[in-house]
């Protein structure tokens, strides 16, 4: 299977992006527990300073600062909360505060005076404290689980100068839980939306970029089928270049093809003129009666003029097919182009007894080159006059579309053969006329192509289910 280049850029857009803002949002989110935890205790040291300075002053006056702080946290669990902090409603104090003496005994815990009593002496807060350092520490209840962390800021006490005891600060790390949460699903909702317009511009850059490779593919595709189309444009880009390029070569070659083709077809359908033209002069020399002297004279002009009619046709074709746009392009009116067509070849008509009938809708008028549509319709006509019988009828009709307008010339000939239906307006492809058994040059309905595509429209040749041919000249209306 083949992977275009512009599936391989975005698929790999795709998984970048997914995988970059996946790493991010991950990186952010593991970095904001500790940050909303640093807050945190930032926090608890201006409480525990605060605190701890309230009982140095109980203390200074000879007062015992666990009766007052007893009293202050019964007064304040008494207290209703309804505090709306964003998306979060406090409704009860989650505050613990213990007060040691200078052997880490516990004198105070608002926790219902638990651990009164007991020797603190070796956690952290209180023996970093003790030793002039900042205490702190953070102990999980369940080992396995980081939201069951309890965090504990201490901060000395000092009477007359000298380390009374150490006042802790404690708080559940769960605190923040709530916060951390708000704020880790906004992240990966920005990380989704960021992750989403970096693939959409991936897919809009993968589409900016294999866009002129597949306009130039259908173009190197359309050269590799024969078709005659214009070069993309591809701005001034190496794509642009690129394409430039492809149009040189398409030149050069075409170019070179075009003469050695024309060479070989135009040595082939001469070499048959030329020989009647040899026989014919070399019977010449010898005595004959003046009848048949007569007759070969006539075939020497008969075949000199067919020559000159294949030199003048090719030289009409070669000049069309290496034109690129139109010159001298002028608005035609259609009924009346026909008519002067038909006005011209009235002798020919006239002498095969061949009626030509011609509709047409309103006025239909369009933009091309006057002599090269004359030669078109003159050649479609030309060959539906010679596959129609004596005294047999052809029908124009002149119409329009939307955006065309529409040649159709209908004969009563014998159609075309299927295994020609392909082939009938290919260079020197001719077929022999049902009167005559002789056929054309091949070039008529070639120059008919190469008009019609000059003039951005097209022209097809089928058969009737009734019998007889129908040609279609389609051409953009003004």
């Amino acid at each position: 299977m083949v992977i275009k280049i512009r599936t391989r850029m975005y698929v790999a857009f795709l998984l970048l992006g997914c995988i970059s803002f996946y790493m991010l949002v991950n990186w952010i989110s593991d970095d904001l527990r500790p940050r909303y935890q640093a807050a945190m205790e930032e926090s608890m040291v201006d409480m525990a300073t605060l605190l701890a300075s309230i009982v140095e002053e109980q203390l200074a006056q000879g007062a015992d600062p666990a009766d007052d702080l007893r009293a202050a946290f019964t007064r304040a669990h008494q207290r209703t909360l309804a505090a709306q902090i964003y998306e979060f409603t406090k409704t009860r104090m989650n505050l613990r505060v213990y007060v040691t003496d200078a052997k880490g005994i516990v004198l105070f815990d608002s926790d219902n005076g638990r651990d009164e009593g007991k020797d603190y002496s070796r956690w952290n807060d209180v023996y970093l404290t003790l030793r002039g350092k900042y205490g702190a520490r953070a102990t999980r209840i369940d080992p396995d689980d980081p939201m069951t962390a309890i965090l504990h800021v201490a901060a000395p006490i000092h009477r007359d100068g000298q380390l009374a005891g150490v006042l802790t600060v404690a708080k559940p790390a769960d605190s923040v839980a709530l916060f951390l949460y708000t704020a880790q699903k906004e992240i990966v909702t920005a990380g989704f939306i960021a992750a989403g317009a970096v693939i959409l511009l991936g897919f809009a850059i993968s589409f900016w970029i294999s866009w002129p490779i597949d306009k130039l593919t259908a173009y190197a595709k359309a050269i590799r089928d024969g078709r005659r189309v214009p070069p993309p444009r591809l701005g001034y880009s190496e794509i642009g270049a690129l394409g430039a390029a492809f149009e040189e070569m398409r030149t050069a070659l075409e170019g070179k093809q075009y003469v050695e083709d024309y060479v070989q077809t135009l040595t082939h359908q001469m070499k048959s003129p030329l020989s009647a033209i040899r026989g014919a002069a070399e019977l010449l020399e010898e005595d004959m009666p003046p009848e048949q002297r007569q007759k070969f004279l006539d075939n020497l002009r008969s075949e000199t003029a067919r020559i000159q009619d294949l030199i003048d046709r090719m030289l009409l074709l070669a000049a069309v097919e290496n034109r690129k746009e139109l010159r001298d392009a002028e608005e035609i009116n259609l009924e009346s182009l026909l008519t002067e067509v038909i006005a011209e070849m009235q002798p020919a008509l006239v002498s095969k007894e061949v009626r030509v009938t011609l509709q047409s809708e309103d006025e239909i008028v369009v933009v091309g080159e006057r002599f090269l549509l004359t030669q078109a319709l003159a050649n479609l006509l030309q060959n539906a006059l010679d596959f129609s019988s004596q005294g047999s009828k052809i029908q124009i009709k002149i119409s329009q579309g939307e955006a065309n307008a529409r040649i159709v010339i209908q004969d009563a000939g014998p159609g075309i053969p299927d295994y020609a239906l392909d082939k009938i307006f290919d260079r020197f492809y001719s077929l022999s006329r049902p009167n005559t058994g002789k056929k054309s040059s091949g070039l008529g309905l070639a120059l008919v192509r190469e008009v019609a595509t000059l003039h951005h429209g097209h022209v097809t040749l089928e058969n009737l289910p009734s019998g007889g041919a129908q040609a279609t000249l389609e051409l953009p209306k003004q």
